[in-house]
């Protein structure tokens, strides 16, 4: 499976899995990944003590690191599927640059939600990164068909994510699914969505001289 994957989503999906494998109790353990985890602002900022509260670089370990297996099962299945296309049609650099942005992303969002909570969460995974890769894939790909996995219904990608999107609002708005950091995933494909729309050069990111002729600008052809 691996030898077939382009060297991006291969070189992910192998850091996920050996960090994961480095977390468990009879390895490394957990506690030594703390500092590496999005920790909430509460703490505040010190350089000098980095276990414990929020350091910059938090912003983009934090989206290697997974809490259980079925956490990082179900984050690596979605980068399997979207990322290698991706990957394909941007290339290498262009796909790491999103991915990143994404994951990065997404935890600004978590951030910025957690300072309004009585009580934030340390947050750690790759679901703003990958939910940034699904909006990606149905803006890139809107007609192709994906499967659910519960239940398994097919549809057009871009009525997949608009349906994870819909429930990602309800569930964050709502507080159904607690222990799940839902803004982040929003966030996630947030950033995405600005990254695109600035590669394209279109609004809020209109690059094109005032009055000067408009390309076609087609899904698949981001810049």
């Amino acid at each position: 499976m691996f030898p077939r994957l382009p060297t991006v989503t291969k070189a992910l999906l192998i850091a996920n899995i050996v960090l994961f494998l480095l977390q468990q109790p009879f390895l490394l353990g957990n506690g030594t990944f703390e500092p590496f985890m999005l920790q909430p602002l509460r703490g505040g900022f010190d350089p000098f003590s980095p276990g414990g509260n929020f350091q910059p670089w938090q912003l983009l370990t934090y989206g290697f690191l997974h809490g259980s297996f079925s956490h990082l099962f179900f984050n690596m299945l979605a980068l399997f599927m979207f990322g290698a296309s991706l990957e394909q049609t941007w290339g290498e650099k262009r796909f790491l640059t999103y991915y990143l942005v994404c994951v990065a992303g997404a935890g600004v969002c978590q951030l910025l939600v957690g300072a309004m909570m009585a009580d934030p969460v340390t947050v750690l995974g790759a679901s703003g990164g990958v939910f940034g890769l699904l909006l990606a894939y149905g803006m890139l790909f809107p007609n192709q068909r994906v499967m659910l996995l519960f239940p398994p219904i097919p549809m057009k990608a871009r009525t997949f994510v608009i349906v994870f999107g819909v429930m990602e609002l309800v569930f964050g708005a709502t507080g159904w699914q607690p222990g799940v950091a839902h803004f982040a995933h929003l966030g996630g494909m947030l950033f995405g969505w600005l990254l695109i729309r600035y590669w394209r050069g279109q609004p809020p990111f209109n690059r094109r001289p005032p009055g000067g002729p408009r390309k076609k600008n087609h899904l698949r052809s981001v810049r």
